[in-house]
C-alpha cells in the first residue's frame, strides 16, 4: 500500500473495493489523515476491524519526513523535507497577523530549471518535479506545524521551489485533494499558484476550473531587463504574460498578483515603477513588492542587493499615484535562511 498521501479519493475508494470493503470508507480515512488532529488520525474511526487492521498493518512504501527545521523571531519555520528517494525540498509556515492563523508555502519540484538570476533554488539546477502526494505531504506538516503554534494554517501558496507551471498535473492534482471539501477542505480561495509566466500553464490552469489566485513574478516592467533576471523571459514576454493574466481573471473573476522583487540599482528606478504603473494601471490587478533576501553570487557572476528603504518607497508611492494598488509583503525569516533553497543548500553542504 502506498502512504496514504499518495491517494485521490477515487484511488482510495478503488483501493477499499478492491479488499472487499466499502468504497465510503475512504473518504474518512482520508479526512481524517488530513486533519492531523492526533498523532493517531485512524484512532477514532469508527471502521470494520479488518480494514482498521489492515491499515495499521500495512507497510507503505517510504514517504516524506522533516528532517531539518529553522524557526526565525518571528514565528516563521522553514522545514526541509526529506523525499522517499532522499531528496530534499523546503516548506514554510508563515505566522498570519491574527494570532490564530497562518500561512503556508510549498514546493512543487526539486531545484528548478527556471535560471532566475536572483534565486538561491536555481543554484542546485533541476532534479525532477514533485508527486502530488510529496506536494501533499509539506501541506500535512505545514498544517501540523501551525497547530504545535497554536494557529490554524489559513492559506497556502505554490511559491516554493520549483516552477509550479511546469510540474501542472501533479500541482492540480495535489490542490484537488488540499483545498477541495471531501478530503483537505482547505478552500480554493485559500490557495494562490504562482509562477514565473509560462503562458501555456496559466490558460491550462484558467480552464481547470479550480478557481484558485494566481500570482505571476514579473520582477520587470520591461522585456530587457527581465530577460537578464529571468530567462524565461526570452520566450515569454511581458506583454503575452499580461495578457495570459488577463484571460486567467476574465475566466475565474479572481484579480492576478503581480510579484516584483526590488533589486538596486535594476529594477527599482522611478522610470521603471512608471512602466510598471503603465502596465498594470489599466487592470483590475494589484502589485506585491517584494524585498530581497540576499542569496549571494548569482548565476551570472552578480551580487544583488535589496533596494533601499529610500527607493521602495519611491517605488510605491509612484504607483500609488497613478492609482496602481501596491502594497509591501512583509519581510519573513530575515534571522534564518529565508530564501527558497537556503536551507537545502546548507543542508549539503553540510
Amino acid at each position: 500500500m502506498r502512504p496514504l498521501s499518495d491517494y485521490s479519493l477515487g484511488e482510495l475508494q478503488r483501493e477499499f473495493a478492491g479488499w472487499g470493503f466499502k468504497a465510503s470508507h475512504a473518504a474518512l480515512v482520508l479526512r481524517a489523515h488530513y486533519a492531523q488532529e492526533c498523532l493517531d488520525p485512524l484512532g477514532d474511526l469508527i471502521l470494520p476491524r479488518q480494514l482498521s487492521d489492515r491499515l495499521r498493518n500495512a507497510e507503505p512504501g517510504p514517504g516524506s519526513a522533516p528532517v531539518a527545521r529553522q524557526e526565525a523571531g518571528d514565528g516563521t519555520c522553514k522545514l526541509l523535507i526529506r523525499l522517499g528517494d532522499g531528496r530534499t525540498v523546503e516548506a514554510v509556515m508563515m505566522p498570519d497577523f491574527r494570532d490564530d492563523r497562518a500561512a503556508g508555502c510549498v514546493s512543487t519540484q526539486v531545484g528548478c530549471a527556471m535560471g532566475c538570476d536572483f534565486c538561491a533554488t536555481t543554484k542546485t539546477g533541476y532534479e525532477r518535479n514533485l508527486t502530488a502526494g510529496e506536494i501533499v505531504e509539506q501541506f500535512l506538516a505545514l498544517r501540523r506545524e501551525a497547530r504545535s503554534a497554536g494557529r490554524r494554517l489559513q492559506t497556502l501558496v505554490f511559491m516554493g521551489m520549483g516552477e509550479p507551471m511546469l510540474n501542472l498535473d501533479a500541482v492540480m492534482a495535489a490542490i484537488r485533494r488540499i483545498a477541495g471539501n471531501e478530503v483537505g477542505a482547505l478552500g480554493w480561495r485559500q490557495v494562490t499558484v504562482s509562477t514565473v509566466g509560462i503562458v501555456p500553464g496559466i490558460d491550462t490552469l484558467a480552464e481547470s476550473g479550480l478557481n484558485v489566485h494566481l500570482a505571476v513574478s514579473l520582477h520587470a516592467p520591461d522585456d530587457a531587463t527581465r530577460e537578464q533576471l529571468l530567462p524565461v523571459g526570452r520566450r515569454f514576454k511581458v506583454d503575452e504574460i499580461l495578457a495570459a493574466a488577463d484571460r486567467y481573471q476574465a475566466r475565474t473573476a479572481r484579480p492576478v498578483t503581480i510579484q516584483y522583487c526590488l533589486l538596486r540599482g535594476v529594477n527599482d528606478s522611478a522610470g521603471q515603477a512608471l512602466q510598471l504603473a503603465d502596465l498594470v494601471g489599466s487592470r483590475r490587478m494589484h502589485v506585491n513588492l517584494l524585498r530581497y533576501n540576499p542569496t549571494g553570487l548569482s548565476l551570472r557572476g552578480v551580487v544583488y542587493e535589496a533596494s533601499t528603504d529610500e527607493a521602495s518607497i519611491a517605488f510605491a508611492e509612484v504607483l500609488r499615484s497613478r492609482n496602481v494598488v501596491a502594497h509591501f509583503r512583509r519581510p519573513r525569516g530575515r534571522d534564518i535562511d529565508a530564501a527558497c533553497g537556503q536551507l537545502r543548500r546548507r543542508a549539503a553542504a553540510g
